[in-house]
């Protein structure tokens, strides 16, 4: 168990009541421990089943039979279903307590039908307690480098991020009609020097520039596994129908960030450049991120699920993949 996160987690003796299900009912006695669901379990689904206790069994939605054997290795049992077949997920129903929602929307249109096909099927038996999603930083938009609560109403720019405040609708009608406690999760730019292009090194080594001070936009970041343990805090502490910044203490803007990075791994600096040039040399992607500008505040992250950052800033780690 992880001191930091304290004990929101069930123990690792079966005989912590919290392992065992409260609607149970007349189920065999293999059914009565804890179950949580990972839906999309990819990086942070798997650092999520590392960081639970073997106490608690773990289910987890997969399309790809050559994920299979991972899963299984990393203690999972796999489920074989489909986002997107929603006839495929009506095994879901009724077997798990606790989902942790991962998987991303489609990548076209305004909707997120992948989020709707779940719940429906979650629906179709008891519903889980509590349902915990990750969503998107973005769903806030421009903030034009403002300090940005959850009480700010969402203002998505792109059709990506809308994508998300569709799932977010839909998870937070689930939660009030069912009733689940749901937990949503606003998840700024993940980074871990052991998650594939996840630092800025390859960037840095490319030459890729950045914008000029003036130009520059606020960013914001949260390290890979102190996600997953915000994820597994807001499956115990989370309060219903609830949403959380889950980013650390940083306050960079983007460039400052890949200044921060360059002295650490000892690269030259990105040259920076004035917006209407980059706009004409950076991919589009990237420049959408350069297009919003926000301060994300955590303070709830901190106070009500009671997290304690392993990584509070980029800075230490960074530093700490570098050791």
């Amino acid at each position: 168990m992880n001191s930091e996160i304290g004990p929101i987690l069930p123990s690792n003796q079966s005989t912590h009541p919290i392992l065992y299900a409260s609607r149970s009912g007349a189920l065999p006695a293999r059914f009565r421990r804890m179950r949580v669901l990972i839906v999309g379990c990819g990086d942070i689904g798997l650092r999520v089943a590392r960081e639970l206790p073997a106490g608690v069994r773990l289910l987890a939605l997969s399309s790809s039979e050559s994920r299979l054997p991972m899963l299984r290795a990393a203690g999972i049992t796999p489920l074989r279903g489909n986002l997107d077949d929603a006839a495929s997920l009506r095994r879901l129903a009724g077997l798990a307590q606790r989902v942790v929602h991962l998987a991303p929307p489609p990548s076209e249109g305004w909707h997120d039908p992948r989020t709707q096909a779940l719940v429906r099927a979650l629906r179709l038996r008891s519903a889980p307690e509590v349902l915990v999603y990750g969503s998107t930083s973005g769903v806030y938009g421009d903030c034009q480098g403002e300090l940005v609560r959850e009480t700010r109403a969402p203002a998505a720019d792109t059709p990506r991020a809308k994508r998300r405040i569709s799932a977010e609708d839909t998870v937070r009608f689930f939660g009030r009609a069912a009733p689940v406690r749901t937990s949503i999760l606003r998840i700024p730019g993940i980074y871990a020097t052991d998650r594939p292009d996840g630092t800025p090194r390859a960037r840095l080594h490319k030459g890729m520039p950045v914008l000029r001070a003036s130009d520059d936009v606020y960013t914001n970041h949260i390290q890979a596994d102190d996600l997953a343990r915000a994820c597994i805090a807001a499956l115990w502490r989370g309060r219903a129908q609830r949403l959380y910044n889950v980013n650390d203490d940083s306050r960079l803007k983007m460039g400052d960030y890949y200044d921060l990075a360059a002295d650490l791994y000892g690269l030259p600096r990105p040259a920076r450049l004035p917006r209407d040039v980059a706009t004409a040399q950076l991919p589009l992607l990237l420049l959408s991120f350069m297009s919003e500008s926000r301060r994300m505040d955590n303070a709830r992250l901190k106070r009500e699920l009671r997290l304690r950052l392993r990584y509070p800033t980029v800075a230490t780690g960074l530093l700490a993949g570098q050791g």
